[in-house]
């Protein structure tokens, strides 16, 4: 086995779609463009952002629901770069998707990802790109407090990387009945903010609504307001999509 270091090696994802012109349609959108374009011998086609690419060939028979194509990609930053696809897609939807196909989660904190704040992106043809910060947050995540913190953790893990909707808004839901009245106020509005994101997921608008409007009537010191700065900013941009 050779110890020779190989520097400029690159991995390029290959991922099915049911049209290359819907996909290359959905990610112009987000600030993509087109490099290659072919029809013959096989439909595929190469979309380009920055210095990375992805690669899409085309298969008919595609069930978006039924599809397993996935990859990473570590960006320096993904709050800034969620800022842009979500600008892209309120241009051309008026919203951001959050629900069906295509659809885009939000930056989060994860417990099992290095403290990393990821985002998916889940493309016209069930493709699942996960976005991911180069680096582990320097900043020590700070330990819940309480339990209703310590469950949303959990349901982070649940709603963003396993994609489990479901079981998040279950575990969420029930946590939130028992100890929502009694758990720290800036944990309690990060958790009725996810709360909300799930809902709008689960196509629940007036649910979604309900969540935006406690957490807009929650009485805060300025220092519960500060420490909740996130979650009002995340509830602020909600409701401008309900």
């Amino acid at each position: 086995m050779s110890g020779t270091v190989v520097t400029g090696t690159v991995t390029v994802p290959l991922l099915p779609c049911r049209s290359i012109d819907e996909t290359s349609e959905f990610y112009e959108m987000l600030g993509f463009r087109r490099t290659h374009h072919q029809t013959r011998p096989n439909p595929y086609i190469v979309m380009a952002r920055d210095d990375w690419q992805l690669h899409f060939f085309g298969l008919d028979a595609l069930d978006p629901e039924a599809n397993y194509g996935t990859c990473l990609v570590f960006v320096p930053d993904t709050g800034s770069l969620w800022d842009e696809f979500a600008a892209g897609m309120r241009k051309v939807h008026g919203k951001v998707l959050v629900s069906g196909t295509p659809r885009v989660t939000r930056p989060r904190k994860r417990g099992n990802t290095g403290n990393r704040a990821g985002f998916s992106l889940t493309d016209p043809s069930g493709n699942v790109i996960r976005f991911f910060p180069q680096h582990d947050d320097a900043e020590k995540a700070e330990a819940p407090q309480g339990k209703l913190g310590r469950t949303l953790v959990k349901a982070v893990i649940l709603g963003e990387s396993k994609g489990d909707t479901v079981q998040a808004v279950k575990l969420l839901d029930s946590t939130l009945a028992r100890h929502g009245g009694d758990a720290p106020k800036p944990e309690l509005l990060d958790a009725l903010v996810y709360r909300a994101e799930l809902a709008l997921r689960e196509g629940d608008d007036a649910k979604a609504a309900a969540l935006v409007k406690q957490v807009e009537d929650t009485e805060l010191t300025d220092a519960e307001r500060d420490a909740a700065a996130s979650a009002l900013a995340t509830a602020a941009d909600l409701a401008k999509q309900l």
